[in-house]
């Protein structure tokens, strides 16, 4: 045997020696983290933070820690006292997130515990679970704060991609005529809503990613981007395609999408077509 490979051999049974070592030293270094967050949290009486940060696996951790264990009763305690706070705050959380909001540049209207933000934006916070909800994305959180980001990152997502109505339009029925090809149909057909959303999603993806379907070249174009795109079509001052082709949504339950309709407000769209 070489000394190479000795020292190699030797190595590697000191990275297992030093292992569980370093493990240990690592969650000793969370817990210490986290009483200096609790310090940092309690002195400025944040306790949305606070509070968030007792559900955490840490905060159960510490709690067990034969070595912690008089910090059981300081934790109770402040707990208990986030807990309260979080409870009394009701009354204020709506003034203070209607603010956020506003300074962020957008208006949200709140209806007891659900919200709108921007069309295509909403959700609902509950209290007793300390969750918000935001296009179905779950958010571990009531802090106004971090709800506000959390929407600010949605509208990042629908909004600030480059849009032009009547691209869209023609897209929209561009996938319409190949359908009705397909199925040997005539303009003026309904088609499901279903079907033409995944057949538009196809259409939309890049001549390359057919050569080579890698997920990584797919181009993604979610249920709440489409109903989004819709909505801005409709706020345009565009009445149709570029051959005069008129857009048409019918309401329906059956293969339906929840989708943002000319008033703005989200209906069950069962079917599409277009019209002259």
């Amino acid at each position: 045997m070489t000394e190479n490979n000795n020292l190699e051999i030797a190595q590697e049974k000191l990275k297992a020696i030093v292992l569980p070592f370093q493990k240990e030293i690592n969650r000793q270094q969370k817990k210490a983290e986290f009483i200096q967050q609790c310090i940092k949290l309690a002195a400025q009486d944040d306790f949305l933070r606070l509070d968030e940060l007792f559900k955490t696996k840490t905060a159960f951790e510490i709690v067990e820690d034969e070595k912690l264990a008089e910090s059981k009763a300081i934790f109770d305690d402040l707990r208990e006292y986030a807990k309260e706070k979080v409870e009394s705050y009701r009354f204020e959380f709506i003034e203070d997130l209607t603010k956020l909001c506003k300074e962020a540049g957008f208006e949200i209207s709140i209806d007891s515990n659900r919200f709108e933000a921007l069309k295509g934006i909403s959700g609902e916070f509950d209290f007793a679970t300390r969750t918000t909800v935001i296009n179905k994305r779950i958010l571990k959180s009531i802090d106004p704060r971090r709800i506000v980001t959390a929407i600010q990152q949605q509208k990042r997502i629908l909004y600030d991609p480059p849009y032009d109505p009547q691209k869209f339009i023609d897209g929209l029925f561009s996938t319409y005529k190949e359908m009705l090809k397909k199925n040997r149909g005539n303009i003026g057909d309904k088609i499901s809503i279903q079907e033409f959303y995944l057949a538009h999603v196809i259409d939309i993806q890049n001549k390359t990613f057919f050569l080579n379907m890698d997920r990584s070249k797919f181009k993604g174009y979610s249920i709440d981007q489409f109903s989004v795109d819709l909505w801005r079509y409709y706020d345009s001052n565009i009445c149709g395609t570029s051959d005069g082709h008129r857009l048409n949504l019918a309401g329906g339950r059956n293969k339906a999408l929840w989708l943002l309709d000319s008033t703005g407000e989200t209906k069950q769209i069962s079917s599409i077509s277009f019209e002259i």
